[in-house]
């Protein structure tokens, strides 16, 4: 075989797999803009009421609580 011979079946065989590839992928996109449709479709909307505010932390802010521990901490170190 020739060297042009090669070359042209090189290149045949490059485009028919690159022409599968993507052509599977433009299935794939596909089958998932479908199936995405459908769960949009089918899924129930969800009832959304009035939210309310959070509720406030009984134990106030934890900075007594953290401040306390340092100083225990630092107490303990100096010894």
């Amino acid at each position: 075989m020739s060297e042009m011979t090669l070359l042209t079946e090189s290149l045949r065989l490059l485009l028919i797999g690159m022409g599968i590839v993507f052509s599977f992928l433009l299935l794939l996109v596909g089958i998932l803009r479908l199936m995405s449709w459908l769960a949009l479709r089918l899924a129930p909307v969800p009832q959304t009421g009035p939210l309310s505010p959070p509720a406030a932390d009984p134990d106030g802010p934890p900075i007594a609580a953290i401040a306390a521990a340092i100083a225990r901490y630092r107490a303990g170190r100096r010894r």
